[in-house]
Parts: C-alpha cells; sequence; structure tokens
C-alpha cells in the first residue's frame, strides 16, 4: 500500500501544481473524480490493465468516458498514465489531489462514521469541535454503519477517534485477555 501511495505523490503534486498556475482546481478535481470512479469499476480495470488493449483504445475509452471533461491537458495525464502502466493509480493520485488541495484551503476531510443517521444539528455540533481540535475547517463526509452499535468513528487524516460502543468493547475484551 505505502507503494501505491509513494508512486502516486509526484502525479499528485504535478496535477496540484498545474492546477494551482491556471488556477483550475475544480476542473482537475472532476476530471480526477471521475476518473478514479471509472478506474475503480472491474470492467474498466480489466481493459486498462489488458495489454490486448492499445493505448489509443484505452485512452478513447476514457475520454469517451469524460466527454466535454477531456481537454488536451486531461488527455495528456490519461497518456502519460497509459504509457507508464499507472492508470490503476487513479484513484490514489486523486485522494492526494485532494488532500493537497484541501491543505492549500486550510480544510481537512473527516471522515465520520456513525451507527444512526446524524441530524443537522448532532452533525454541526461535530464539525465545531473537530475544527476547535484540528484548528481547520472540516468538511465531514458521513456514512452510517449499523454493526458499531451506537455511537461514532472518526478518521481524520491518520489519527482515529473512536467512540463507538463497538470499539469499546473490543478495547475491554482486548484488556480483559491481556
Amino acid at each position: 500500500m505505502a507503494e501505491i501511495v509513494t508512486v502516486a505523490r509526484p502525479y499528485a503534486e504535478g496535477l496540484f501544481r498545474l492546477a494551482k498556475d491556471s488556477n483550475a482546481f475544480a476542473k482537475w478535481s472532476e476530471a480526477l473524480g471521475l476518473l478514479a470512479a471509472v478506474v475503480e469499476n472491474d470492467d474498466v480495470k480489466e481493459v486498462v490493465t489488458n495489454p490486448k488493449f492499445s493505448s489509443e483504445q484505452v485512452k478513447s475509452l476514457l475520454s469517451a468516458v469524460l466527454g466535454a471533461k477531456a481537454d488536451a491537458e486531461v488527455l495528456n495525464l490519461i497518456s502519460a498514465l497509459q504509457e507508464n502502466g499507472r492508470l490503476v493509480l487513479l484513484p490514489e493520485i486523486a485522494l492526494q489531489y485532494e488532500q493537497l488541495k484541501d491543505a492549500q484551503n486550510g480544510t481537512v476531510e473527516a471522515r465520520v462514521v456513525s451507527a444512526f443517521p446524524l441530524d443537522d444539528a448532532q452533525l454541526s455540533a461535530l464539525v465545531a469541535k473537530l475544527e476547535s481540535r484540528f484548528k481547520q475547517k472540516v468538511d465531514a463526509k458521513v456514512s452510517v454503519d449499523p454493526e458499531l452499535l451506537g455511537g461514532i468513528r472518526v478518521e481524520v487524516g491518520d489519527e482515529v477517534i473512536d467512540a463507538s460502543v463497538r470499539g469499546k468493547l473490543q478495547a475491554m475484551a482486548y484488556r480483559l485477555k491481556s
């Protein structure tokens, strides 16, 4: 996993510099997000990694999916990644690009997993607490996982705050075993 992160980093940093120079953050976010989603599809992944398909076939497939968003710069990125056999890195490149963009804007992404849906007031209170703790604006991505039993689990960067019932039960079981 660390290898994927390491290999994707120069691409993400290069795209971030390009977006910054041309003030095209939104364009690249949209294009990278769409390309990442497409490449994560198993059928597309099989095509982009299969040597039976030529570079032009793969490029035309991805360009058709992007439609009007496939300008010359985006097509150059696709070509460069295709030539180096790195199209499968697009999800990681997109993730790292968004992290660089968020850092530029003073924003951090928090992945919040809750046992139950959060209402607007609960989410606002949680975001306020996270912003106070991390001293940055927080962009919360919320999902629901009933297996938590109760509470929430928050991931911000590499920090995890596990305030779920399931997490507390696992910690208790670990302490009882030791």
